[in-house]
């Protein structure tokens, strides 16, 4: 029974110890090499004293055009072969070295790496225990003068020829920052270093050949094919692996992340940050969306969705903000006829109405994508109709979950008739292929290994009828009108201020005449104090004169 690894955690599984078991998988080690026969030399005396059975191993050497043309030396694996690749170029080399493989399993090796005597066995352990794994052994990056081959292959450990080295600082951060790579899944695959990397030769034809057309970046693409194919990545400190001297990548990484993110952003949807242009198309989308139009969105009476429903939930989806989508729609296309003399009456009209439609707009296709191109797929019955940010909330559910899949609820009819839409993860799929039981339904073996989640999908904005089409259009018109809005509300604003600043000035003006007529009123009355006391006075003057006169 395959054993089943949830996402990328590989610690489930136990490998056995070093030396205490017996193996049975063959291994094929190629070496693609360009000049330089001294390194390759010893390369090739390391690979001569692997603790893995020699008669499971097989090494190719290939020679990428060098001049002098390389030779095999004396001291190397029983099992060595030299072919020649005149094409130039590492990916061509490596995939004419693939077309010569026969092991179990394809162990990358550059040309200018040494293996320590149990780097080989510390990769194949892990490739028994399960068949989808991809190992890559830690490299060390050593300045020291180079041995000679006969030393190589009489040392037991050979850390001692190779001091001082340094680590290859980037995977152990890469490692390290990610509990082993078991707490990030999605970025695992970067993990593919073509220096030291074996993988389960089934899972790489799965995933296909090295990708010629790359100039930088081949080793991280292949990665992320093979993460499509459903790899789990493992970290192997016990393969310990010596550089001679420093990559070209540690010489200037720069300028080569420059080149190699001009042609990786095209291929690699997962690299989010390497597609900042809002609307671009990609090679590789990120979603494909599927309109289903036979199967679980038929009718109940058979017949197919047509012209304006499909079109209701293509145009939707285009509308989306979610650019980076590409759409197909699968149907009869070969076998679809014309009839120019009555086209009204054709029996095939809708599909006809269809492909014209769609037949200049890039994103949509009628034939499907290559299987696992993209990491996430919808699949939409034809009718249904997504809001405009339906597909982005759907893909931020599943990517922050890690789900394999997430299924929507549109509805349910008669007889518990339902309707779904899925969004698959395609490496989820991919494993789930891989490890299935007989008998077992695909979408459990997903839940055991990614997991899966229901949602309904009034709550994500699907609708059974059109709605008007907004989109980025949409978003850029209520955008204007918000700006227009912003602008009007301004001027009314500066107007109330300049209300508020009168009415401040009356209310100055009222303050200041209400200052005044205190004052008025305060010297009023005083004056009227002053005329209380002289009238006052004169009235006791007066009565003291009257009674001086009585007397």
């Amino acid at each position: 029974m395959t054993a089943r690894i949830v996402g990328n955690d590989y610690r489930t599984l136990t490998p056995p110890e070093l030396g205490a078991w017996t193996p049975s998988l063959r291994v094929s080690v190629v070496v693609p090499a360009y000049g330089d026969q001294r390194k390759l030399d010893l390369t090739l005396a390391g690979l001569a004293g692997q603790s893995y059975p020699a008669d499971l191993t097989e090494v190719i050497v290939v020679d990428n055009g060098s001049e002098p043309p390389l030779r095999l030396p004396g001291i190397r694996p029983p099992h060595t072969r030299l072919v020649v690749c005149p094409v130039p170029g590492r990916a061509h080399a490596r995939n004419a070295g693939l077309a010569e493989a026969g092991g179990d399993v394809v162990h990358w090796l550059d040309s200018d790496v040494v293996l320590d005597r149990r780097s080989v066995e510390a990769h194949m352990r892990w490739h028994h225990a399960a068949p989808y794994l991809v190992v890559t052994g830690y490299l060390r990056f050593t300045p020291a003068e180079p041995p000679t081959p006969e030393v190589v292959a009489a040392t037991d450990d050979l850390a001692g020829l190779f001091e001082p080295a340094e680590p290859h600082a980037w995977l152990v951060d890469l490692i390290e920052r990610t509990d082993g790579l078991t707490d990030n899944p999605g970025r695992a695959f970067s993990l593919h270093v073509g220096g030291a990397t074996s993988v389960n030769a089934a899972l790489l034809a799965q995933a296909g050949p090295m990708d010629t057309d790359l100039i930088l970046g081949q080793d991280t693409e292949m990665g992320y094919r093979l993460a499509q194919a459903g790899a789990v990545f493992v970290p192997e400190p016990l393969s310990r692996a010596f550089h001679l001297g420093p990559t070209m990548r540690m010489r200037g990484k720069a300028p080569i992340d420059r080149v190699s993110h001009a042609f990786v952003a095209d291929r690699i949807p997962s690299y989010r940050w390497l597609r900042s242009h809002p609307a671009r198309q990609w090679k590789v989308p990120y979603v494909e969306v599927v309109v289903e139009t036979a199967g679980p969105s038929e009718e109940a009476d058979g017949s197919r969705p047509g012209y304006d429903e499909i079109r209701a939930t293509v145009d939707a989806v285009l509308a989306g903000t979610v650019p980076d989508v590409a759409v197909t729609i699968p149907g009869p296309w070969d076998d679809l006829g014309t009839e120019d003399r009555a086209p009204l009456t054709n029996p095939d009209l809708d599909l006809v109405l269809v492909r014209g439609h769609y037949a200049h707009e890039p994103r949509v296709r009628l034939e499907p994508l290559t299987r696992n191109a993209a990491p996430y797929r919808l699949r939409l019955p034809a009718g249904w109709v997504p809001g405009e940010d339906s597909l982005a909330r759907l893909l931020d559910l599943a990517v922050e979950g890690g789900y394999g899949l997430v299924s929507v609820l549109l509805s349910e009819g008669p007889g518990r008739r339902v309707t779904t839409a899925r969004l698959e993860r395609a490496a989820a799929f991919a494993r789930a292929a891989i490890v299935l039981r007989e008998g077992e339904d695909l979408d459990d073996a997903v839940e055991e290994t990614f997991g899966t989640l229901w949602v309904e999908g009034q709550a994500y904005g699907f609708t059974p009828e059109p709605q008007p089409i907004t989109g980025r259009r949409g978003a850029y018109r209520a955008r204007t009108e918000a700006q227009a809005e912003v602008v009007r509300l301004t001027k009314e604003v500066e107007r109330l201020r300049g209300q508020v600043g009168k009415w401040r000035e009356e209310a100055g003006r009222w303050r200041k005449s209400t200052v005044e007529l205190r004052r008025e009123v305060g010297t009023l009355r005083k004056e009227l104090a002053a005329a209380r006391k002289v009238v006052q006075d004169g009235l006791i003057s007066s009565v003291k004169r009257a009674i001086i006169r009585r007397r």
